[in-house]
């Protein structure tokens, strides 16, 4: 889930409501007018910047939405006869062609009984079939349905590509189709009628993985979205000390994610259960079982890459949670918390809900809003959160009774064992034997999911703004330190680049069909120290548009974030994987088509989080927070040919390993994950001895010195 502000509309309302009015335009904006990254930058800086311990001078990561490492490589074979993998296929969990293997019980899942307070191991029993896999994403293209194309799975004319290719300037040419295409033709939250695993239909699948295509589900379609909140992934882990083994040290065993799914969903923001609550009520069902086979054509283009390049089948989602706290983790390598505003740890709104009637504050109270998460069962349900949700209502300020805005639970103060959910986390954190420290600071209240930042694109603030149009599930201004804030004392050319930027600039309540821009996910757009510094945001702040303007001039900054819109980030429900694909394509394509921009080049194509898609990976324990699935991690360069496949266990934070260990730069806080330890292993590569330990991904590369393009020989 991309965003909180609960007056958004959904992608296909936006559009529909934008043909209405007549203004589908295209992403063509010029690039902002500003110098470039290395113009107007001391001789000191520009020295700081070229001194690199590889030949690496420019970093590019691109970040996609909610995949687990399984869900897309569970039947990769590697390319190379001395490279390992694991993922389904090398464990037996499957055969090569997607049905079951001979280890196929060692991936069953459970159904849990949780009535009393939240657990991260209830008691349990084995499911025989799967709750039903559900219809998600929508019936027709959202394109489609802007240009009048009401009914039917695809509109994909020559007419039709033109429209899109303004709408999205994102792709390469032959894949804007994509966008007219793969609709489920169903009606959402029924049994998926295109599913169909091992001879059984979506009601009747085996409790286990089960591979989405066939021949009535093809690779380019539509598809549900998992759940994806902090309480609920450390709940699907099943982690428990007294299960650990040589190979699996932290005893998650991966084992609850379809009840998770079913028995509480994305929560509920404190309103009771609808009346006759089962299995297919929260309208995931089984969803987070699918996985694609690369070996029968799914996701062509990834597979590509990491056939050529090198990939880490043991890279992960830095927190147990969503979009936002995860974007926030490649920036900071922390948790960003509930703040006065000044730096000032402070508590959230915290207000009783009726369950019956959510939308009304109780008598005495001014509002409904509950900020705080309470993951304990609601009374007679079983493991229905009683607060837990991105904000009910409309999240305008101006919202009153009976649609006034309620529920919201997304921060926790994990130092403060009472509170609930957090017992049965740091119980477990304590009782490994190697114990975890919890990361958490007295009276912090930290965000697990998605609130909008702080500030707005222009740098006002966000938190405080009263028009009708902005949301209150807002984090307030933070002081949370960064990357960017490192990278800027050195002088080190760095920019976060956002699709639709341009478009959000003019439209800061995102109230434009054309707007799709990702506010929750630019880790910048969070902190007081760029935000208030109009020559910081325009340095730093820019649209893909400029991306691609600079790479054509091959003039890229160091260090470059790239986020894809709505529409091409991958994200299940609102968009695809292919579309992701093409959206990485065009970037690494245009790199490589400068020889001398791809000679010091490495491009770091990976995701937010596993999307609530199961995996069957090793999850180290590093705090509270996390970590959690894996994700996939691929590595483009002429440095990291060959298909290798990296054991060393990495999270989002050793992306800023990365960058620290090749600029030089020191870890961001004395608390921030890059200064945990590079892994030690022993008899298993994937498991560090010296926990908590997270590699710096230089293992994913191959330098020597025949590859010193300047000949300065200061990467040694």
């Amino acid at each position: 889930m991309r965003t909180t502000s609960s007056n958004r509309k959904s992608l296909k309302d936006r559009l529909l409501s934008c043909v209405a009015i007549g203004v589908i335009i295209g992403n063509t904006v010029a690039p902002i007018a500003t110098a470039s990254a290395q113009e107007g930058r001391s001789e000191e800086g520009r020295h700081e910047e070229g001194r690199t311990a590889t030949p690496i001078k420019h970093v590019i990561i691109i970040l996609g939405e909610n995949r687990s490492f399984d869900h897309i490589f569970a039947t990769y074979k590697p390319v190379h006869k001395g490279e390992s993998i694991s993922n389904l296929l090398s464990k037996g969990i499957v055969n090569a062609d997607g049905t079951p293997g001979p280890n196929y019980g060692e991936a069953l899942q459970s159904r849990g009984f949780d009535t009393t307070r939240y657990q991260l191991t209830p008691s349990k029993t084995a499911y025989s079939v799967l709750p039903p896999a559900l219809v998600g994403g929508p019936s027709t293209p959202a394109l489609c349905a802007a240009l009048g194309v009401t009914s039917g799975t695809s509109c994909d004319t020559p007419a039709n590509e033109a429209v899109a290719k303004t709408v999205e300037n994102g792709l390469p040419d032959d894949y804007y189709k994509y966008l007219l295409t793969g609709g489920t033709g169903q009606t959402s939250k029924t049994p998926d009628k295109r599913i169909s695993y091992a001879g059984r239909d979506a009601t009747h699948l085996p409790p286990g993985p089960y591979q989405l295509t066939s021949k009535t589900y093809p690779y380019d379609a539509y598809a549900a979205s998992p759940v994806h909140r902090f309480y609920q992934m450390w709940q699907q882990l099943d982690c428990d000390a007294s299960a650990a083994t040589e190979h699996n040290s932290s005893g998650c065993r991966s084992d609850l994610f379809p009840w998770v799914e079913t028995s509480v969903g994305a929560g509920s923001n404190g309103a009771a259960p609808p009346a006759g609550f089962n299995e297919s009520s929260t309208g995931e069902g089984s969803t987070s079982m699918g996985f694609f086979n690369v070996q029968q054509g799914d996701a062509p283009y990834f597979k590509e890459l990491a056939d050529t390049y090198s990939m880490s089948d043991n890279y992960h989602q830095a927190v147990n949670g969503g979009t936002g706290a995860n974007h926030v983790m490649f920036g900071a390598g922390d948790a960003i918390w509930f703040s006065d505003g000044a730096g000032n740890p402070a508590v959230p709104p915290h207000n009783p809900v009726n369950p019956a009637a959510p939308g009304t504050p109780l008598p005495g109270y001014a509002s409904a809003l509950s900020e705080i998460e309470n993951p304990n069962p609601r009374p007679g349900t079983n493991n229905y959160y009683t607060e837990d949700g991105y904000g009910g209502g409309s999240g305008s300020p101006t919202a009153v009774a009976p649609n006034a805005n309620h529920g919201g639970g997304s921060y926790v103060n994990c130092s403060d064992a009472t509170q609930p959910g957090v017992p049965a986390v740091l119980n477990y954190l304590h009782s490994l034997s190697h114990k975890i420290a919890s990361g958490c600071e007295t009276g912090h209240y930290y965000l697990l999911n998605n609130y909008n930042p702080g500030y707005f694109g222009d740098g006002s603030n966000a938190y405080t703004d009263a028009n009708a149009n902005n949301t209150v599930f807002t984090l307030p201004p933070s002081n949370l330190r960064t990357i960017g804030d490192s990278l800027n004392e050195r002088q080190i050319s760095w920019a976060y680049y956002g699709d639709d930027w341009n478009r959000y600039l003019n439209d800061k309540y995102e109230k434009n069909a054309e707007d799709i821009y990702c506010n929750i996910c630019n880790w910048a757009q969070y902190s007081t120290s760029i935000m208030t510094n109009p020559a910081v945001r325009t340095e730093h702040l820019k649209d893909t548009t400029d991306l691609y303007a600079s790479i054509a001039a091959g003039k890229l900054p160091a260090v470059s974030y790239v986020k894809p819109s709505g529409l091409l980030d991958g994200h299940p429900g609102s968009s695809k994987l292919n579309l992701y694909e093409g959206f990485v394509k065009k970037i690494v394509d245009g790199v490589k088509a400068n020889p001398k921009l791809w000679a010091e080049t490495a491009i770091l194509v990976t995701f937010d989080e596993g999307g609530g898609y199961w995996d069957s990976g090793y999850v180290q324990p590093l705090d509270f927070f996390g970590d959690g699935t894996r994700t996939p991690m691929i590595v483009v360069s002429p440095y990291s040919r060959g298909g290798h496949i990296s054991h060393t266990y990495a999270d989002h934070a050793s992306t800023l390993k990365f960058i620290e260990a090749n600029w030089g730069l020191k870890p961001i806080t004395r608390r921030s994950r890059d200064n945990f330890p590079n892994p030690r292993t022993e008899s298993d590569p994937y498991v560090p001895v010296n926990s908590p330990a997270i590699g710096d991904m230089m293992d994913l590369f191959n330098f020597d010195h025949d590859h010193d393009h300047d000949h300065d020989r200061d990467h040694h």
